[in-house]
């Protein structure tokens, strides 16, 4: 009996020890298992704000273009490219000996179809109006004297003096000339169709447009400043030939420029009339210009090879530095925070749509919810989940990935 209660005495002193030994062993593993070396970020206050950045490009308010208006030569050309002019002064010159033979051609035809207008309306020329007045006199003097005939032969016939025959002839003879003064009157007064008046209405109005364009192209032919602004392109020199349509001076106020800038479709979203921006331009390192969205997107566009929306930006203060037509770079400010509470934005992380950090508790991870405000292409706003002091981990050292229950170890 003694015996037996010995050997079972033993026995569980060696399960003891076993259980002994697991413990220490595991708990040893965990004291040296190697931990995962992170990069970590403490959320802090600080000022926040969102900005996109496009190219855009410069346009005048108002851009004056002058085109030759025919082929001819260039006679003189006052200003080059810079000089700011005033209101009325003469820029170029053009060669407008065609344009005024032209001109006077036109002013001919005119002419012509006035005269015939006139003869369709007054019924012929005043040469045919005055014969058709002179014949209907003579008809009218005609008819008088049958008049008189057939009265003087009816008196004769109450006598017998004179037969029934020559009273009919008398009578005939007053039908026929009555008949003459009424055919007269007819054509007098009808001589010209309506459709024939409004041929001639047409012709007219065709001839005074020729002569109106004549008459432009001459004025064309001299070009004048119509404001006080600067030449910032001039493509003509005396005796020079130019094409028709070739442009030969352009012109603006510079003081008064806009710029069209192209943003993406995703972010058309988050533009706003009044939104702050900033423009830059190669050729003038370092200086920068300011201005505001005047007019968001109303429809989007492919432009090169992206589908954006053009977005049109008012200059402040324009100093009439930045020339026309120039490829410039924007960045519009979309939201700005004086103290947002932040965390860098490596740190974020989304799943099915909602964020989510790992903050650094003790020695582990915990998977933490946020809810995110202005975020920019370095930091995030949070504005639930995280307080101002607690430490996220931005990434490891190794490229593994971030995990819950892993020890972990804090690199610098």
């Amino acid at each position: 009996m003694a015996t037996e209660r010995k050997g079972l005495d033993r026995g569980w002193l060696w399960v003891g020890v076993a259980v002994i030994l697991v413990v220490v062993f595991f708990s040893a593993r965990s004291l040296t298992r190697e931990r995962l070396p992170i990069r970590t970020a403490t959320v802090e206050r600080a000022p926040l704000t969102s900005t996109l950045s496009t190219n855009g490009r410069v346009e005048p308010e108002t851009k004056y273009v002058y085109p030759s208006p025919i082929a001819t030569t260039v006679k003189a050309v006052y200003v080059q490219p810079g000089d700011r002019v005033p209101k009325g002064k003469l820029l170029v010159v053009l060669d407008d000996v065609e344009a005024r033979a032209r001109l006077a051609s036109a002013e001919s035809g005119v002419k012509s179809a006035q005269a015939a207008l006139e003869t369709a309306t007054q019924n012929g020329t005043l040469e045919q109006r005055q014969a058709a007045a002179a014949d209907l006199a003579r008809d009218r003097i005609d008819r008088d004297q049958a008049q008189r005939n057939l009265e003087a032969l009816t008196k004769l016939s109450s006598t017998g003096a004179a037969s029934a025959s020559e009273v009919a002839a008398a009578r005939q003879q007053l039908d026929t000339a009555e008949a003459n003064i009424r055919a007269a009157e007819e054509s007098a007064h009808g001589h010209y169709s309506a459709a024939e008046v409004a041929r001639a209405q047409a012709a007219l109005a065709d001839a005074e447009a020729n002569a109106a364009a004549a008459r432009d192209v001459v004025a064309k032919t001299s070009f004048r400043a119509p404001i006080a602004g600067t030449v910032y392109s001039v493509d003509a020199r005396p005796t020079e030939y130019a094409e028709a349509g070739k442009v030969l001076l352009q012109m603006a106020d510079l003081e008064h420029e806009h710029v069209r800038a192209y943003f993406d479709e995703p972010d058309i979203g988050r533009l706003a009339v009044g939104q702050q921006i900033q423009i830059k331009w190669d050729a003038k390192a370092g200086e920068v210009w300011h201005g505001h969205i005047v007019r968001t997107p109303i429809t989007v566009i492919t432009y090169t090879t992206r589908t954006v929306g053009e977005v049109i930006i008012s200059i402040d203060g324009g100093d009439g530095d930045l020339l026309p037509d120039t490829d410039v770079t924007v960045t519009v400010t979309t939201a700005s925070e004086a103290d947002a509470l932040s965390i860098p934005r490596e740190a974020l992380y989304s799943e099915n749509g909602k964020p989510y950090v790992f903050k650094v508790v003790k020695d582990g991870l915990v998977r933490t919810s946020v809810t995110t405000g202005t975020t920019n292409l370095t930091q995030a706003a949070i504005l639930a989940g995280l307080s101002a002091g607690d430490v996220v981990a931005t990434g490891t050292t190794t490229g593994q990935p971030l995990q819950v229950g892993v020890p972990i170890k804090r690199v610098e």
